[in-house]
């Protein structure tokens, strides 16, 4: 007779062994009808799961994130069962949940169209109103295997026959349609109501570009239709901020096929680049930071030694010179602990912080590049504290407070923090993955943060504390992150001698606060839609003159402007004063300075904001100090 305990803390009893959908029948109508799933002590399980035992159960529904995750993982199966119905010689792969929705990859003899895309979606529709039942039944792995080869499906073939013989494998049925999965799923397909078909796009099986190419149908899945309208609305607004667009529209850089994966930075972009690393820079010489500048190639026997080798060659481009190989260098640590490494170090000098706006590359998959976000040659504001195990939890704290500051600064103010912890491909000891994930535990503690975590995501030589920022149309990017090494130093020989002259490994915190500046810089000009702050706009103001007999005027101006410090431009041009007014708004400038005769005559500029705001005229002194008010302010709006 099992004894269940549900979340509010009180205890249902029953004679005989029960599954989790009568357990949610017995509290209530309204319960059953949503129940999507169980959460069995912790794990999710069906609702037709029987219960035996006592357990504690909390009942899944559509407003449960793992709710939601169900949904858009049924939701791929009930994409892949629309495909069979409608292109029966279809071979299926495999259906995973992404970010906002899901994935099905589909072995086929010609591209799927756009209206094939209508087409499934429709019907799609049509299965999930008919409510059919999801089952879950247990073969063993050769059978299925042999199932799947009958069925033509040897993609699915391949995948069962991974699995060990002795195995049993789970497979759910809905209708006519069989498919290997694990689980969950939702009860029924009358669950999923609120899903659209994306897009197609190509993709290899199994991840590995020397297989065959599949069609990977792209699609999300939500609770409710005003989630899904708002989340369309999002992809809107992300299109139109598009920073590849808005930086060929305001002639900020551009890539092309020659240099796959870099970065042609145009003036008024590599204006907006200084801006950034200027002010880190500053943030490091406040903070304790001693810049270093490390070799571009280094030789693949310290690769191996740090372990990156190991790990990470395969993202490694490299040569060779005089018989010895080089790896270009994917990250900057090994070279800090070179220069760690170059005097012998007193426990007197710790903490010790090296900074460095170090150039890195990273052979990424051509289809992985995108824009600034993801590139082949990048900068990060990158930093590595050698310090005692003692003096982790003030650093980290140290560092969580600057990371706050700095985001702000840049307009972020919405900043989640999650911890990513042991990898399965790792070095060092569980002892010493204890004792380094704790530390970080305790630094954001002493920080008063609250924080998530993700196991299995740390790096492959420690844990690390990851921020995610939010932008102004709610996407979460990842930046910074702060890393505790209790491996790499040691295996690279630094040490440092103690206050009883023993010698000691120190401890290395990796930390980065923006990451990639190209990828921060492209997360700005979406996050502003171009309309960068004042302080980080390429061209700051621009006078224009009414007419032929202000030209002298305006250029002193704009020279005045230019001394001051500001990136000012005089637009001179023969043209209407409304047809340049209206150019430079579109061109989001943060201020336009208008003068005619009676501004030169008085010596002032008639001052029109970014947003359409006149503020009337005053004198080139008094909007010099303004604009000096709003730079070291860090304000504006986009």
């Amino acid at each position: 007779m099992p004894d269940i305990k549900l979340p509010d803390g009180s205890i249902r009893s029953f004679e005989q062994p029960v599954t989790i959908a009568e357990v949610a029948a017995s509290i209530g109508a309204g319960l059953a009808r949503a129940a999507l799933a169980g959460k069995v002590n912790g794990k999710l399980v069906d609702t037709s799961y029987l219960i035996e035992e006592n357990i504690d159960l909390a009942i899944v529904t559509d407003r449960d994130a793992d709710g939601l995750e169900l949904i858009r993982h049924s939701t791929a199966h009930l994409l892949a069962y629309a495909v069979k119905e409608l292109f029966p010689e279809a071979q299926v792969t495999i259906g995973p949940v992404v970010e906002n929705g899901f994935y099905y990859d589909f072995a086929y003899k010609r591209p799927f169209t756009p209206e094939d895309l209508a087409a499934i979606e429709k019907r799609m529709a049509e299965l999930a109103k008919k409510d059919i039942p999801v089952s879950r039944e247990v073969w063993n792995r050769d059978d299925a295997v042999n199932f799947f080869l009958g069925q033509g499906e040897k993609y699915k073939a391949e995948l069962i026959a991974a699995i060990p013989a002795d195995q049993q494998v789970s497979l759910y049925r809905e209708g006519d349609f069989i498919d290997l999965c694990r689980g969950p799923h939702v009860p029924s397909t009358g669950k999923l109501k609120v899903f659209k078909l994306m897009k197609v796009a190509g993709a290899y099986w199994r991840g590995d570009h020397r297989n065959e190419q599949l069609q990977r149908i792209y699609g999300t899945a939500w609770a409710k239709k005003e989630d899904l309208d708002a989340y369309l609305h999002m992809l809107e607004e992300a299109e139109k901020r598009d920073h590849r667009r808005l930086g060929k529209q305001f002639d900020l850089f551009h890539m092309q096929d020659e240099a796959p994966g870099l970065v042609f930075w145009h003036p008024k972009g590599w204006s907006v680049w200084q801006e950034v690393e200027q002010y880190m820079r500053k943030v490091y010489r406040d903070n304790g930071y001693q810049e270093v500048r490390c070799p571009q190639i280094l030789d693949r026997s310290l690769w191996e030694k740090s372990g990156h080798w190991d790990h990470y060659k395969d993202n490694m481009f490299t040569t060779s010179s005089e018989n010895r190989d080089y790896a270009v260098k994917p990250m900057n640590c090994p070279g800090h602990v070179q220069v760690f490494n170059s005097d012998l170090r007193s426990y007197r000098e710790l903490p010790l912080r090296y900074g460095e706006f170090g150039s890195c590359h990273r052979n990424e998959p051509t289809g992985a590049l995108h824009g600034l976000m993801r590139v082949r040659g990048f900068v990060q504001d990158d930093g590595h504290i050698f310090c005692t195990e003692d003096q982790i939890e003030s650093e980290v704290t140290a560092f969580n407070a600057l990371v706050k500051k700095v985001y702000a600064d840049f307009g972020f103010n919405d900043v989640a923090v999650k911890l990513a912890l042991r990898p399965e491909g790792r070095v060092g000891s569980d002892e010493v993955w204890d004792k380094a994930e704790d530390a970080l535990r305790q630094g954001l503690r002493a920080s008063g943060l609250e924080w998530t975590e993700l196991p299995g995501e740390g790096a492959f030589y420690g844990p690390k504390i990851e921020f995610h920022i939010k932008d102004a149309i709610g996407r979460s990017w990842q930046c910074g992150t702060m890393q505790v090494d209790f491996s790499m130093p040691g295996r690279l020989g630094a040490e440092y001698v103690a206050g009883n002259d023993e010698r000691k490994v120190p401890v290395m915190l990796h930390r980065a606060i923006l990451g990639s500046l190209e990828r921060f810089i492209g997360i700005l000009i979406e996050n502003f839609a171009g309309a960068l702050p004042l302080w980080l706009a390429p061209v700051q103001a621009v006078v224009l003159n009414i007419s032929e007999k202000q030209a002298d005027y305006a250029a002193d101006v704009a020279q005045k402007l230019h001394r001051a410090g500001f990136r000012a431009e005089a637009d001179l041009r023969n043209e209407k004063i409304t047809y340049k007014i209206r150019e430079h708004s579109l061109n989001r400038l943060p201020y336009q300075l208008v003068v005619g005769d009676k501004e030169k005559e008085a010596g002032l500029v008639a001052v029109r904001t970014r947003g359409g705001q006149d503020l009337g005229q005053m004198t080139v002194e008094a909007l010099i100090e303004r604009l000096q008010g709003e730079v070291a302010a860090r304000s504006g709006t986009a």
